[in-house]
């Protein structure tokens, strides 16, 4: 049974940085791109980062470029999401995904997620 486990999340004010991990089991970890998406009440789920099944090459949406830091260890089955500078328009259920590509940016192209953490940036 594959699982995707995300923890790290709650509130934070704007300016302020927040830590996500997905912990992931029942599955060849390495072998898969992993990735972060976030979705808004109202809004469509929309891709945030994601990594190579290596390690090292990653891609980011621009929203959030330059302020946010995917991550993985593939010896511990875990990905995570460094943010930094937050911003009210990041609070949004946050979601650990794992997928074929980290050039892949739709969201059917990741076959496992997460339940999700949510993440409230607000003052």
């Amino acid at each position: 049974q594959v699982q995707l486990v995300e923890s790290g999340g709650g509130l934070e004010q704007p300016g302020g940085s927040l830590r996500l991990s997905c912990a992931a089991s029942g599955l060849t970890f390495s072998v898969y791109a992993m990735a972060w998406f976030r979705q808004a009440p109202g809004k469509e789920r929309e891709f945030v980062a994601a990594i190579k099944w290596s390690g090292g090459d990653t891609n980011y949406a621009d929203s959030v470029k330059g302020r946010f830091t995917i991550s993985r260890d593939n010896a511990k089955n875990t990905v995570s999401l460094q943010m930094n500078a937050l911003k009210p328009e990041d609070t949004a259920v946050y979601y650990c995904a794992a997928g074929a590509g980290w050039l892949i940016r739709i969201w059917a192209g990741y076959a496992y997620w997460g339940q999700g953490t949510q993440v409230t940036v607000s003052s």
